[in-house]
């Protein structure tokens, strides 16, 4: 599994250098390295968060990152077909046509 330190910096550095650093320190430094959940857990939950709030712009990246953390594209493509009863239908179909990408 590879380290998401420095992403922060390569998306958004230029443009937003305290957003990149909070990215960086923050999010990726701090609280995806906590002990109480797993990576694969953490890219879970995220991946459903993003689904359920129709923020497809991310979700190539947290698809391929779940991926990368253990989780499978059957389990993602079953998570996201739970997912369509409760954050809609639409929402789910734009993930799994994402997710077939990674």
């Amino acid at each position: 599994m590879t380290s998401m330190l420095g992403l922060g910096q390569q998306a958004f550095g230029q443009g937003a250098p305290k957003f990149a650093e909070v990215t960086d320190k923050v999010l990726f430094g701090d609280i995806w390295e906590r002990p109480g959940l797993s990576k694969r857990d953490r890219s879970l939950i995220t991946v459903a968060a993003l689904v359920s709030l129709y923020r497809l712009e991310q979700l190539p990246f947290h698809l391929a990152k779940a991926r990368e953390n253990g989780l499978t594209h059957e389990e993602l493509a079953e998570a996201i077909t739970h997912l369509a009863f409760y954050a809609g239908w639409p929402a789910a179909a734009s993930a799994l046509s994402l997710l077939d990408k990674t």
